[in-house]
């Protein structure tokens, strides 16, 4: 049994749907069943939803959500909330939220874990907190939890310019760490700059292992937030500081490399390859566990200002397509966001 505060509850909704595996032409916005709310689950009205490199990836086929996930693209949402499945407590029918999704964003309504759930942090609008569970709970589970980056420090970060990118520079600071950054232009590298990166490196024209070690005297980066994967594997290790971890998020570079275990041993370095949409929602690591410590740390770094959100953009959900068009063409500083109401 649910508990529900809208009267058109039940009904189907439109939500943005792929016809087929393809390019954003395939994506189309359509009707479909209205979710429901499961025990410990709560539905939302969604305000906006923002992209995600996995949204494209999902959208050409390569990349479906985990069993009993919404076929729906979207690993991330604002709304309010609509209904509240059975057992849920802490929550309110009006809640203003924000949320992480293993899928279902690009939608009118959404059903989710309570756990996955976050207050709208104060400062923030509805529609521009679409923009931050994914990245927040990407980077602090990887950067703070897994790699735990501290005062001091030096953290790389490839991909300065992303959605990503972004949100990691301001955290690396907020921690009192070094923050060293890649990206592809002096332009994007300057606007890295004014949100707190240290060392900016154009990929273009320079090598960053040169450069993060010229930079730190030699001691190279104690984390490694890596987008790339197998193209930039020996070039992380190499880089990396003694009792250094590199951490793996992405495969943009490819998949498959061959990892130099001499050079690894003498550094007593980690790497680690991590998902984040694939996690359960509970037990260690889990969801739940991610969501709870961001809230708990790095929430008020956001409503203080000290951590703020980039928005490129806000489209309309019913322009997805450009969005992906956008996200692909590589002139995004930041996130995307698609407002669906």
């Amino acid at each position: 049994m649910t508990r529900s505060g809208r009267a058109d509850y039940g009904r189907d909704m439109h939500a943005i749907t792929t016809r087929e595996p393809g390019g954003p032409e395939v994506l189309e916005w359509t009707e479909v069943p209205d979710p429901e709310p499961g025990p410990g689950e709560v539905l939302l009205d969604v305000a906006a939803t923002a992209v995600n490199r996995a949204d494209l990836l999902q959208r050409q086929g390569f990349y479906p959500p985990p069993p009993g996930a919404s076929e729906v693209i979207g690993l991330e949402c604002s709304g309010t909330v609509a209904a509240l499945g059975e057992g849920v407590t802490g929550w309110r029918v009006g809640d203003e939220v924000c949320a992480l999704l293993a899928g279902g964003g690009y939608a009118e309504r959404v059903a989710v874990p309570a756990a996955q759930l976050l207050p709208v942090p104060a400062g923030v609008d509805l529609v521009t907190a679409a923009s931050l569970p994914e990245v927040a709970c990407t980077v602090w589970s990887n950067v703070v939890m897994l790699a735990g980056l501290g005062k001091g420090d030096v953290l790389l970060v490839h991909g300065g310019s992303g959605g990503v990118g972004t949100h990691a520079i301001q955290v690396g600071r907020a921690l009192g760490a070094t923050v060293a950054v890649t990206a592809g232009s002096a332009e994007r590298l300057a606007r890295c700059r004014e949100l707190g990166a240290d060392i900016a490196i154009n990929y273009r024209e320079q090598d960053f292992v040169e450069e993060v070690r010229g930079a730190t005297g030699g001691h190279g980066a104690d984390v490694v937030l890596d987008n790339m994967g197998a193209k930039y594997l020996a070039r992380n290790v190499d880089v990396l500081a003694t009792d250094g971890h590199l951490v793996v998020i992405g495969m943009q570079g490819g998949r498959k490399a061959e990892l130099d275990l001499g050079k690894l041993l003498p550094k007593r370095g980690s790497v680690s390859a991590v998902g984040l949409r694939g996690r359960p929602v509970d037990g260690p690591n889990g969801k739940a566990e991610i969501v709870a410590d961001v809230r708990a740390r790095l929430w008020p770094l956001i409503e203080s200002g000290t951590v703020r959100p980039v928005v490129h953009e806000v489209l309309p959900v019913r322009r997805a397509g450009d969005a992906h068009r956008a996200l692909d063409a590589g002139g995004v500083f930041g996130k995307l966001v698609l407002r669906v109401r």
